[in-house]
């Protein structure tokens, strides 16, 4: 039982998270409930892959970086599209946190001209089944935090983890400034 949703919300790794793909990740939950369980996308692993190379038609809405981001390790040959859009509603968008949701790419991208500003290209998703990102939470992998609409289709998604901590209050602030090999502190 989840009690409550944690979509639209941002889970930030712990420290003790460790290396891999989500140390020092954020990820944006764009569904979680009690009967298919949670997935979101990494905010902060960009690619090396031009969104006009794996997706041309989509390209000029590209953000800054105008690449394709590693979403998670979950069907990496997955594509899902988080968009910004000027019309407080888009056909096959899906809010989620201000004017930024999910887009569903099937969707004639002339047709969403007047609508979508920009949007962020993922490979994958990040995903957990029922109970999974709890039992995660709770061992203390993650601090789940407000979004902000700026999170997802940040032009710096590098400095992403430290700066989406760093304007948490309290102790939360202060694992901003935690180095990246404790061992050198």
């Amino acid at each position: 039982m989840i009690g409550t949703s944690l979509k639209g919300r941002l889970l930030v790794a712990t420290p003790a998270l460790g290396e891999g793909i989500f140390d020092r990740s954020v990820v944006l939950i764009i569904e979680h409930d009690d009967t298919e369980g949670a997935f979101g996308v990494v905010l902060n692993r960009p690619s090396t892959t031009d969104v006009a190379g794996s997706l041309p038609e989509w390209a000029q809405f590209a953000a800054s970086p105008p690449v394709v981001f590693v979403g998670g390790p979950v069907s990496p040959e997955a594509a899902i599209c988080l968009a910004r859009v000027s019309a407080g509603d888009a056909d096959g968008w899906l809010p989620l946190v201000g004017t930024v949701g999910a887009l569903d790419l099937s969707r004639d991208p002339e047709l969403l001209v007047p609508a979508v500003d920009e949007l962020r290209l993922f490979s994958g998703y990040a995903g957990w089944t029922t109970g999974q990102l709890e039992d995660e939470i709770e061992a203390g992998a993650w601090f789940v935090v407000d979004a902000h609409e700026d999170d997802a289709l940040n032009a710096d998604p590098d400095s992403l983890w430290h700066r989406v901590l760093r304007r948490q209050r309290g102790r939360l602030a202060m694992f901003a400034s935690f180095p990246q090999d404790p061992t050198t502190n």
